[in-house]
């Protein structure tokens, strides 16, 4: 598996930026040729099942996630972090993905971390996945949190 890590800071309330990084469809405005359709019904939380389709016609495959792990900030009083997993569990794409949210003096840290696996790469390729995912995530990250 190939690992991961991108951290930004922003002027927004934690709530907030949860909210925005855990809409999981406004994701696809920032990860080219893709789709993501939620196939569980609302509320979005522990439980939740999405797919982001990747691709052109029938080059086209699915990455199928379910969030694991689901502690919005905040939800004890008291200004604690938040914390979601998600879970990839696709043919080609695997792994997971953990998205922290913790409150900062003006505003808040966001922390994305995670392991993915391209089944069809070997193992020496690893690296080629791993800078692919903080681009691709570094992305979707400040996209969500800037709009």
């Amino acid at each position: 598996m190939a690992g991961f890590r991108i951290a930004r800071s922003a002027p927004l309330s934690p709530e907030v930026a949860w909210r925005r990084l855990t809409r999981w469809e406004a994701h696809a405005a920032r990860v080219p040729l893709t789709t993501i359709t939620v196939t569980t019904p609302p509320p979005v939380g522990l439980g939740t099942i999405f797919v982001a389709r990747t691709g052109l016609g029938p080059l086209a495959f699915d990455d199928v996630m379910r969030v694991v792990v689901w502690e919005p900030p905040g939800r004890s009083g008291g200004g604690a972090a938040g914390r979601c997993r998600v879970e990839k569990r696709g043919r080609l794409v695997s792994g997971r993905s953990t998205i922290e949210v913790a409150p900062r003096d003006e505003g808040c840290r966001v922390a994305w971390s995670g392991e993915i696996r391209l089944r069809a790469l070997p193992g020496v390729s690893f690296p080629v996945p791993a800078w692919l995912a903080r681009w691709l995530y570094g992305r979707i990250v400040q996209g969500l949190l800037e709009r």
